[in-house]
């Protein structure tokens, strides 16, 4: 796909800022983008711990809760001033394990003053692969990258700037602390235990990732630092974990026996809560991979989506790629596709200042246009149904599960009669920008309902509030009559997402025969 050029990219002195909804910690990171290179200004973290206020219901208790927003209003203030477009917030594993995410999301944006994105557990893994790769010196060498986190742990098997691999575990240093140790108690048969169960999540695709094989292992983020800080700060690594010092350190943690009686070298106090998770985990890790080094890196995540804003604004968008290979995957005609989505573009382009429609938009419009038909693959009857689900379902690397959301909805509704009740089960804020592109798709698609390269006339879309008007020659609607009929049956469709449409005639009729 060609990129859509973006009227405000990321240019030189710009100070672009990502914030991290971790499930223990939450990160705001600020960098300039200077001389084709980003340099940190800024960092802020603040220890949450979300995972700890998951009820078994998927609910969230109050006070995480509250902590929660107060660290979003601290953040929102930092980044007051900044270009909407310069900043990006993504949630991780504990807001995907929500029942009910938005009752979270509303007021956390709402606090943050942002957008925030929840991202699947191998989107997260792809951003955290990013950070590092960046963190690092160039190597063509593959690397197994670990990430653990407070509700789950990502792997990573990349080479350069690609990931090649990618899998996301429930398994986190908070969430296996309160499956495992939870009232603090850290003895042999607790260890064994999680070490079994942890070990036969890792078999879903350790066998696999052996056989893809690395040059060096590398540990990402707070409970990797931590570990490494610890090891090397007892004197049982010079550099980074190895796996005799992690032998050591499982060996500190079982004689002392109870978190509160933990008082090890370079532990942090908001580390001694669940540190015990997180070694379990890295133990098994180490066993399972047959690990004996790990470096460990100071980049993570939130570099990642630093790095990914950056390529998205210099035209190096992961998410056109994803949409190319969905497209050829599920065999869809490109000429028909490239048709709809230039048609869309043309509609989107008359319609965009009057409906308030962003560069987003437009994008989001042009992705549904490319694979309005990827159902067609699965069944013609019903296929938006199929193409909606696959769309929905697929790990398509860097989409947010609401872009995936927005798209799938779109692609529901392109044809037939719309899912207004799907429409509804967006996001507030993303429900009148989602109507409107269903309704300039449609009519993209009906227009070229014959599948020919016939040029359209020229025609003009006139757009205000619910209102739709679009004008075509008088001429073209009398010679075709099944697009007129389809236009006439157009408006009773659109009625059901409260959008009025009204075609309206220009220029002279055709003569009568």
């Amino acid at each position: 796909m060609k990129p859509i050029a973006l009227p405000d990219e990321i240019r030189e002195g710009d100070l672009i800022a990502a914030a991290d909804i971790g499930s223990n910690s939450f990160h705001l990171i600020v960098a300039r983008y200077t001389h084709g290179e980003l340099r940190v200004i800024d960092r802020l973290r603040e220890s949450v711990r979300l995972s700890a206020g998951l009820r078994k219901d998927g609910g969230l208790t109050r006070e995480r809760r509250e902590i929660a927003f107060r660290c979003l209003a601290r953040f929102g203030q930092r980044l007051a001033g900044f270009q909407p477009d310069h900043v990006r917030a993504v949630a991780t594993n504990a807001v995907r394990q929500l029942a009910h995410p938005q009752a979270f999301l509303l007021p956390a944006e709402t606090a943050l003053g942002h957008p925030i994105e929840v991202v699947s557990g191998r989107e997260e893994a792809r951003l955290i692969y990013q950070g590092v790769a960046h963190g690092l010196p160039s190597s063509e060498h593959k690397r197994l990258v670990i990430d653990i986190g407070g509700g789950s742990t990502e792997f990573i098997i990349g080479r350069g700037y690609e990931a090649l691999e990618r899998e996301s575990l429930q398994v986190g240093c908070i969430a296996s602390t309160l499956r495992f140790f939870e009232d603090g108690k850290i003895t042999p048969r607790r260890w064994k235990q999680a070490h079994s169960e942890i070990a036969v999540e890792l078999q879903q695709f350790g066998a696999h990732y052996r056989e893809r094989g690395w040059s060096e292992a590398i540990g990402s983020s707070g409970t990797m630092k931590a570990i490494g800080s610890i090891v090397q700060a007892s004197g049982w690594s010079e550099q980074g974990i190895t796996a005799d010092s992690l032998a050591q350190l499982r060996e500190a943690l079982l004689v002392a026996g109870s978190s509160d009686r933990l008082d090890l070298p370079g532990l942090s106090s908001d580390r001694i809560s669940v540190i015990a998770g997180g070694v379990v985990i890295l133990d098994t890790v180490f066993k399972t991979f047959g690990l004996t080094q790990m470096k460990v890196c100071e980049t993570a995540m939130r570099e990642g989506v630093l790095y990914d804003m950056l390529g998205r604004a210099l035209h190096t968008d992961s998410r056109n790629t994803s949409i190319s290979a969905l497209a050829d995957r599920y065999q869809v005609d490109p000429q028909q596709a490239a048709r709809v989505a230039e048609t869309a573009n043309v509609l989107f382009t008359q319609a965009s200042e009057s409906w308030e429609l962003d560069v987003a938009a437009q994008e989001i419009l042009g992705w549904c246009a490319h694979v309005h038909e990827i159902g067609l693959a699965i069944a013609h009857s019903q296929y938006q149904t199929h193409g909606a689900y696959i769309v929905g379902h697929s790990d398509l690397a860097g989409f947010s599960r609401q872009e995936q959301q927005q798209m799938a909805a779109i692609l529901r509704s392109h044809r037939r009669k719309p899912d207004a009740e799907g429409l509804r089960e967006l996001p507030p804020r993303m429900q009148p920008e989602t109507q409107r592109l269903v309704a300039l798709l449609r009519l993209a698609v009906l227009l070229h309902r014959a599948r020919r390269d016939e040029p359209l006339p020229e025609m003009r879309l006139h757009v205000e509030d619910s209102l739709m008007t679009l004008e075509l020659p008088s001429i073209w609607l009398d010679n075709h009559a099944l697009t007129r009929i389809d236009l006439d049956k157009e408006r009773d469709y659109l009625k059901k997402i409260d959008i009025k449409l009204v075609v309206a005639r220009s220029g002279k009729r055709a003569a009568s025969a």
